[in-house]
């Protein structure tokens, strides 16, 4: 009878996610990974296959864990209170390895060498923007947004502008918690006029 891993494979994928988030594709050697996780090569390998199996497993946990913050200002919020406050959330969110999408910086770090996570990273970034537009359109369905905008162009500005905040609040001459509220505050001119 084969013999069980003795590790929490769900802690070691947030761990790896956590390593790349800050160092990225490159930045994080197979060392690095044998540290942080705690693993000698061989249990590595027999864990997840390669650096590129367990990075995809990671980003698609990174993707999952956005999902669920949505969701989650979904049910307390609907969906316009989501919209508006998704930008503080993404750039309070403390104890976060780095404030930039990991998403983003996949795409930006593997896009021009046509890595497959690149290709990866294109998906949930397109995931996300599909999860958007139903925002967008269920603020339009609860009377929050002019209804004769067109949700999917206005995910795609949203996102752009999140992406955009994310990135603004690395930068330590910023104040990206100004930025936020005023992104925030720039939602309430796409409400419907009386």
């Amino acid at each position: 009878m084969p013999r069980r891993p003795n590790y929490d494979r769900d802690d070691l994928i947030d761990r790896a996610r956590d390593l790349f988030w800050r160092s990225g594709w490159a930045g994080t050697s197979l060392k690095d990974l044998e540290a942080t996780l705690k693993m000698k090569p061989g249990s590595f390998y027999a864990a997840f296959g390669s650096k590129e199996a367990l990075y995809e497993l990671a980003l698609e946990k990174y993707s999952e864990g956005s999902k669920a913050t949505v969701k989650e200002l979904v049910d307390q919020f609907g969906a316009f209170g989501a919209l508006t406050q998704l930008p503080a959330v993404v750039v309070e969110a403390e104890g976060a390895p780095a404030k930039a999408c990991m998403v983003s910086k996949t795409l930006l770090e593997l896009h021009a060498q046509n890595h497959p996570l690149a290709a990866k990273a294109e998906d949930l970034l397109n995931m996300m923007e599909e999860q958007f537009t139903g925002l967008f359109r269920q603020a339009q369905a609860d009377g929050d947004i002019d209804p004769d905008l067109d949700p999917a162009v206005l995910a795609q500005r949203y996102q752009s502008d999140l992406l955009g905040l994310r990135l603004s609040a690395e930068r330590s001459s910023l104040d990206a918690s100004a930025i936020a509220a005023e992104f925030a505050e720039s939602l309430g001119r796409l409400r419907p006029a009386t």
